[in-house]
């Protein structure tokens, strides 16, 4: 415990966030490559209804993943938190509510969607040709979804215990687990989409498997503790974790929102369009997600201790990071977009052009992304939740919502491709406004004396 306060309060902090970010980027990347390796597997081992199916009912991995993020993000802040002020049984207290919480929520939500299967897979944005192909992928995300929210509050716990290092390899080995077993389920058994989600199923238990061993680690502080409930406890898990919730959530309803809008306006070609670009967005914004999931440990952690000015520097640098990130991914779309379209076998010219046209317009809005989502986990981490859940709704619902509606209206089916990066854009203008007037505060205290004190 003393090596990780030490660690916490005396390194650099360019050499601390890097020990942090590095494994969360490749965590949160591999996270999604088990969604972009389905895409990939069923596009060309099942064909573009396949791939469009299976992009429709994806959204409900998102609601599945958007409940882990919310007790698991809750949870990981007050317990990082509780170790910056030295009260390790508090810590452990809050990590068994925590995964009871996430058993107890997660199955009532299961049950729920599992009785409406299909109705589910229709306002999902599925139509009679592709419906069968929803119904199931679905229905094995669904059985099984407690598996993906045990892994995610895993990796996010473990990674606060102070072993993103362990974190990060339970996710390369549930990413490499899939791989495998997508070519065999798909190819050599010829399961179809049913086999990528059973692929999905089985590397996420064995990569809980492997994050297990951080509990026979002599240095770990996680742990149960026999314990009453606490509902003081729960209320701010729920209340903290709420923003990771809508972030995730809220990425489920533009992906439903989008399915419709272009199934109306552009029709099947614009579904296979947008389910190309939602899988590569998919692996995008998880490394956007990663660098705030990087930057929650250690802002937590500092404002447990109130190290507040040393905090300040670690928002800036990742402010940095997530923009630097945004420009590599933009240049990547604009110079790579004949590569992303031929990784899913792609051969129609209409749906080549018209995915073309989406990753240049699309891609412009992870310019801004890095920023909303380094704002929303800072905030979220010193528990000033009212602003980190303002900065989601307004990039998701506030914006978003209305943009969907008048810009397709307007400007015809190509805009459609521009609302993602409006909609950011817009959120990265306010916050700025917001700062430089001084209607929100970047930090709750100025305490010079205490920066200095750690290093």
């Amino acid at each position: 415990m003393e090596s990780n306060h030490s660690m916490m309060q005396t390194m650099e902090p360019p050499q601390l966030f890097r020990k942090y970010l590095i494994p969360s980027l490749f965590g949160m990347m591999l996270m999604a490559i088990n969604i972009l390796i389905d895409g990939l597997f069923v596009s060309h081992g099942v064909g573009e209804k396949g791939l469009a199916g299976v992009n429709i009912a994806v959204p409900i991995y998102s609601v599945i993943l958007s409940v882990s993020l919310w007790i698991g993000m809750g949870g990981a802040t007050l317990y990082s938190i509780a170790l910056g002020q030295s009260n390790q049984h508090r810590a452990k207290k809050i990590f068994t509510h925590s995964i009871i919480l996430a058993i107890m929520t997660t199955g009532l939500i299961i049950g729920f969607c599992l009785l409406f299967e299909q109705p589910l897979a229709y306002l999902f944005g599925a139509n009679d040709a592709i419906i069968s192909y929803v119904v199931d992928y679905l229905h094995i995300i669904l059985l099984f979804g407690i598996v993906f929210v045990l892994e995610n509050i895993l990796s996010i716990f473990i990674r606060n215990d102070g072993n993103p290092t362990l974190a990060m390899t339970g996710l390369i080995v549930t990413a490499v687990v899939n791989i495998i077993l997508n070519y065999l389920f798909i190819f050599i058994f010829h399961w179809g989409v049913k086999g990528a989600a059973y692929a999905t199923v089985i590397g996420t238990f064995i990569g809980i498997l492997v994050l297990l061993t951080h509990f026979l680690t002599k240095k770990k502080q996680l742990g149960f503790v026999h314990t009453k409930l606490d509902l003081s406890i729960l209320k701010n898990i729920f209340s903290i974790g709420f923003p990771s919730f809508i972030v995730e959530g809220s990425t489920a309803v533009m992906m439903v929102a989008f399915n419709i809008t272009f199934s109306h306006y552009v029709g099947e070609t614009g579904v296979v369009a947008y389910a190309v670009v939602n899988y590569m967005h998919t692996v995008f914004l998880m490394l956007f997600i990663g660098i705030g999931a990087a930057l929650q440990p250690i802002t937590s952690y500092h404002f447990g201790a109130k190290l507040y000015q040393r905090m300040k520097q670690f928002v800036r640098i990742a402010m940095i990071t997530g923009f630097g990130l945004g420009i590599a991914v933009f240049i990547v779309g604009l110079v790579g977009k004949g590569v992303i379209i031929d990784l899913f076998g792609i051969d129609i010219p209409e749906i080549i052009d018209y995915t073309k046209i989406g990753i240049v317009y699309f891609f412009a809005g992870y310019l801004f992304l890095g920023i909303n989502m380094v704002f929303v986990e800072y905030y979220q981490s010193i528990k000033n939740i009212r602003i980190a859940t303002w900065i989601i709704l307004s990039r998701s619902f506030i914006l978003f919502i209305p943009l969907l509606w008048i810009f397709p209206n307007l400007f015809g089916s190509n805009s459609i491709w521009l609302v993602f990066p409006v909609a950011e854009g817009l959120t990265v203008l306010i916050m700025y406004l917001a700062l430089k007037n001084k209607w929100i505060k970047l930090v709750p205290i100025e305490m010079p004396e205490l920066s200095k004190k750690s290093g």
